[in-house]
């Protein structure tokens, strides 16, 4: 029993570095990423060592597919509660003046500009939050609008 309960914890640790090692892949300098991966390795190769054990293929199996579900969630739940919110612009075109987009982007307390061109609307909005986002992103798809997004700096 104290031998599963050792690679239940043994797995559980492994996805979750091999998750961090991923994202730090990415996301991160060449020295954190290299650091992240030899831990990560390292942890793995006592996880093949235990995964040759006395244990029942089908237990380990399960346990393995268990601590995947919960590893990868948990990540990826403490990345997304770390992320930080950007600025983001979002440039969109009507095929002429909305004055209900304006009132819209007003009520929502969005920072905007615009500009006709010929018989087409841009606006420029300015998204510091992923809600603010949302409702550019619902006021783009009311009015079929042409869209692009940039991303412009970290708040």
């Amino acid at each position: 029993m104290n031998l599963i309960i050792l690679f239940i914890i043994l797995n559980i640790v492994n996805v979750i570095l091999q998750t961090a090692k991923s994202i730090a892949t990415v996301k991160c300098g060449k020295g954190a990423a290299a650091i992240v991966n030899a831990i990560a390795y390292g942890l793995y190769t006592i996880v093949i060592v235990y995964t040759n054990s006395d244990i029942n293929l089908w237990i380990k199996v399960i346990i393995v597919a268990i601590t995947n579900l919960i590893g990868v969630y948990v990540v990826k739940l403490f990345e997304e509660k770390m992320r930080k919110d950007k600025l983001w612009k979002i440039e969109f075109t009507t095929k002429r003046f909305r004055k209900d987009i304006c009132t819209e982007l007003d009520n929502a307390n969005i920072s905007y500009n615009f500009i006709e061109v010929g018989k087409h609307t841009v606006f420029n909005c300015y998204c510091a939050s992923q809600n603010e986002s949302a409702i550019v992103k619902g006021i783009i798809r009311d009015y079929n609008a042409k869209y692009f997004a940039s991303e412009t700096k970290i708040l």
